[in-house]
């Protein structure tokens, strides 16, 4: 497996060692003991899988105070997903990192604790797969605006489709209950 390091120190790229031939290919999407060492510890509690057509544009999410880390891809089609460092005192509050991940290159995100995450269809279609470590928790969610000038994300698509949640988040400086550096 390929790590790549992110501008942001907790968020990583994973790419899975594929091996093919002309049947097809096999790759591991997950192994506990690799993954913890390499800071990713678990245990995953929840799989949440999501199809969205072109242009669908899903966040800015999290929760608070029950968090949770994500490992997320693209399992058909092509996103470009992002994770913003929300934490409040974290010398890396409101940067984000964007990343294409993509039925070929097969990349996984891992979207730690504290940190929002979205993600945006750029394919005509996608299958979106998460790995949790914490349960979806209805009365923790929370959003932030995708379009929030301050973290100034480049999605790539000019007039994304949002649901009304999402194009009603507020911007970072007016979410509240937000994560705090070193508590998640």
């Amino acid at each position: 497996m390929n790590l790549i390091k992110t501008d942001l120190p907790e968020v990583i790229i994973l790419e899975p060692k594929l091996f093919g031939d002309t049947r097809g290919f096999f790759l591991e999407t997950f192994q506990a003991a690799r993954y913890r060492d390499l800071g990713i510890a678990g245990p995953f509690v929840q799989d949440n899988m999501s199809r969205s057509a072109y242009g669908v544009l899903r966040g800015l999410h999290l929760q608070n105070p029950n968090t949770q880390g994500k490992l997320v891809s693209a399992m058909r089609g092509r996103v470009l997903d992002v994770a913003v460092d929300v934490r409040v005192g974290s010398p890396n509050f409101g940067r984000h990192v964007a990343v294409e991940l993509s039925e070929d290159n097969r990349r996984q995100l891992w979207v730690p604790r504290g940190f929002a995450h979205g993600f945006v269809v750029l394919s005509d279609s996608a299958d979106f797969f998460y790995k949790c470590d914490d349960y979806y928790s209805p009365k923790d969610e929370m959003s932030v605006r995708w379009n929030d000038p301050a973290i100034g994300i480049d999605w790539g698509v000019a007039d994304p489709k949002l649901s009304p949640k999402d194009a009603e988040a507020p911007l970072l400086a007016n979410a509240r209950n937000l994560p705090v550096y070193g508590q998640v």
